[in-house]
């Protein structure tokens, strides 16, 4: 397949809300291919495509993968994306490099928040989509509520391409209204069967609906529809491209991914109404930066332009190496060569390239445009990487990912591990960029943060499973600070006298408050020398280290103007620890007679949930000193919440609204300003530190 034409392939994305049966219906289609002979099934771990170890224990998938396959004389690549809310930034991620995606869709449950959101991230690149609505034998299954779901949620006209003969317990087929054929379900390869008698006027409508919609797309189609004359099979399927790849309405198919029903019409229909990276090229135009003149140039994907590929996923493993995914967008990739990342301006030696099926690879010599596929051993290539030919130096824009929405503070379990853990970590975080991980200046803890619990949860069984060490989550420390609210005056003297030489230092100080973000002022007034200037500086030092130790519980000491106005000297005993120690003491009782404060982090956060939840939701907010500032509807029943929160209440708020919404709600954050915390909880914080500090 390396010399497969670029008109001939289909790079698809898996996408919907976890549980929806991606996996399932993506382990059927390997069947149906001839890539494997039997298929895995989630609940007992043996899928081609839920492999890592976290994904079997969990029985979700946690991690894209990719496969390939023939069908109908095209090389499909499948990319099987998770669905749970806490890794759909790596679905994300990956629809940048699909041409177009299946959407599942649940027959019982309808169109779920993670659905929503991954339409969303398709609707980012412009994919072309399909839906196939799963799950039509099971109990409550109902495929015209799922249409008239899918057409209340993304406002768009639904068309189904074919029907189920029954639902739930009576389920026994489809009719494929594209093709007017129709099959019955059974336990292995569905066979066809005459179209149900009982059925016909249900077929004709939906059929109806089909090709009207289709002689819509084109004026000559229409007029010869108008004029009574049947569209040949050939219009209607090119009809149906047009339609789809234009977004004009949603192909819509439905059967059941664990029995095989409708999987094979939705593989034809993969190949028949979903854009080649040819025809996608055409229609959103991939462009790079050339580095050498700072123009946007676009990117054909042809075997005469020089080589271009984009790496958007990388897997770590400490044993094989650092695996590199990548998609070609012109030229040829070719085996032992060399090429240059202009992302870190390095060359790299590729060595053996590979065709992926989930984890396992199929070498090859060649990858064409439009193709994916794999590399290992890559020194510098990290995810979001612009990998190109060194005459043709390029870059397309990475990735930017979504900022984390939970933080945990991490100790090592066995001590003296904080090394491993670093480094560990540090291989991980190539592989999930939307991980981050960090020591915090202030409290000098080891800091995790990711997109929710269950994240953090895989990726520190990963650092287990990978490399060996093992941690403790803990929440992490709040970054309160603390400031005064007046102006105050003080007096600072550390004197000292044991015999020989003794120590002598004493300052005035004021100190008032500043504007918010105005950091830190030192003024020097001293007049007549009450004060020798070489002790000034340690003066100041001794005040900006007491400030970084906090004097009201312990927190940075912001936000404040001193002025060092008057003192005196000994001119044999003084010295510049003695004004630093007088500094420090000036400093901590003008702080305490200047109705010191202590401030709290605030962030704006943006929620979208279910109708439903709307009223629990904004009442827990409230509860959590939560400021709504606004509220709107969105499509698919779905709210919009925009509200200030105290950072104290949000750092493991992921749990709690996945429990009120039941899954389906979702949020982000950022650091918006600081804030007086009220006296009531200002109280609290100070005597827990106080205990703290006394235990310690």
């Amino acid at each position: 397949m390396s010399d497969i034409d670029v008109k001939k392939i289909r790079n698809v994305a898996v996408i919907g809300h976890h549980k929806s049966g991606k996996t399932t219906l993506v382990e059927t289609m390997l069947l149906n291919a001839g890539v494997i002979t039997r298929t895995g099934a989630v609940e007992n771990g043996n899928t081609v495509t839920d492999f890592e170890p976290e994904e079997i224990e969990r029985k979700i998938s946690v991690s894209s993968a990719v496969v390939h396959f023939d069908w109908l004389g095209h090389k499909i690549n499948l990319i099987d994306t998770p669905g749970f809310i806490n890794f759909l930034q790596d679905s994300r991620g990956c629809l940048k490099v699909a041409d177009s995606a299946i959407v599942l869709s649940s027959a019982i449950s309808g169109i779920k928040a993670e659905t929503v959101k991954a339409w969303e991230y398709a609707d980012e690149f412009n994919l072309p989509r399909v839906i196939f609505v799963n799950k039509m034998n099971r109990e409550n299954a109902d495929f015209k509520m799922a249409l008239k779901a899918i057409e209340d949620t993304f406002a768009k006209e639904a068309v189904a391409l074919n029907i189920p003969i029954g639902a739930g317990e009576t389920f026994q087929g489809i009719v494929d209204i594209l093709h007017m054929k129709a099959y019955k379900a059974t336990d292995g390869k569905p066979i066809e069967i005459p179209l149900p008698p009982d059925m016909a006027d249900t077929i004709s409508e939906y059929r109806k609906r089909l090709v009207e919609k289709i002689a819509e797309s084109d004026d000559k189609l229409i007029e010869k529809y108008l004029d009574g004359q049947e569209l040949t099979q050939d219009e209607i399927v090119k009809g149906l491209h047009e339609g789809d790849v234009t977004q004009s309405f949603i192909p819509v198919l439905c059967g059941t991914g664990a029995k095989n029903v409708g999987v094979a019409e939705l593989m034809d229909v993969i190949v028949q109404c979903l854009p080649s990276p040819d025809e996608m090229a055409k229609i959103s135009k991939v462009t790079a930066k050339d580095l050498k003149t700072g123009e946007k140039i676009i990117l054909n994907p042809s075997v005469k332009e020089p080589m271009s590929l984009y790496v958007f996923k990388t897997i770590a493993d400490p044993f094989a190496g650092k695996l590199s995914l990548f998609r070609v967008f012109t030229g040829q990739l070719k085996a032992d060569s060399f090429v240059y990342n202009s992302t870190k301006g390095v060359k790299e030696r590729v060595g053996s390239i590979s065709y992926l099926v989930g984890k396992n690879q199929i070498q090859t010599s060649v990858l064409g445009p439009g193709d994916i596929g794999v590399v290992a051993k890559l020194k510098d290539t990290v995810t979001g990487d612009t990998l190109c030919d060194e005459s043709r130096q390029i870059s397309i824009d990475p990735m930017v990912f979504a900022e984390p929405m939970i933080s945990y503070a991490i100790t090592p379990k066995t001590k003296g591990d904080e090394e491993k853990v670093s480094t560990g970590l540090h291989r991980i975080l190539d592989e999930d960029p939307t991980l981050r991980f960090h020591r915090d200046p202030d409290s000098n803890e080891l800091i995790i943060s990711g997109m929710g619990q269950a994240h953090l949860e895989v990726t520190l069984h990963k650092l287990k499973r990978k490399f060996g060490v093992e941690v403790e989550l803990h929440s992490p420390q709040v970054p309160y600070k603390e400031t005064i609210k007046k102006k105050s005056v003080a007096q600072g003297k550390y004197k000292k006298q044991s015999g020989g030489r003794g120590q002598y230092g004493d300052c005035h100080i004021e100190i008032e408050p500043l504007p918010h973000g105005g950091g830190f002022e030192f003024i020097n007034a001293i007049v007549g020398g009450a004060i020798p200037k070489n002790y000034i500086p340690a003066i100041e030092k001794g005040i900006v280290d007491k400030m970084k130790q906090g004097i009201l519980a312990g927190y940075p000491l912001v936000d404040v103007k001193v002025t060092v106005f008057d003192g005196s000297y000994h001119t044999v005993d003084s010295s510049e620890m003695a004004f630093k120690m007088a500094g420090s003491f000036a400093i901590r009782k003008a702080v305490m007679d200047a109705s010191p404060i202590l401030l709290e982090p605030i962030v704006k956060a943006e929620f979208y949930i279910p109708d439903e939840t709307l009223g629990i939701v904004i009442g827990d907010l409230n509860g959590r000193r939560g400021r709504v500032q606004g509220v709107e509807s969105q499509t698919g029943g779905t709210q919009q919440i925009i509200a200030f929160v105290p950072m104290s209440e949000m750092l493991t708020y992921a749990n709690q609204l996945h429990s009120m919404t039941s899954g389906r709600g979702i949020y982000s954050m950022e650091m918006a300003h600081y804030e007086e915390v009220p006296s009531h909880i200002a109280q609290k914080i100070i005597d827990s530190r106080k205990k703290d500090e006394e235990e310690t």
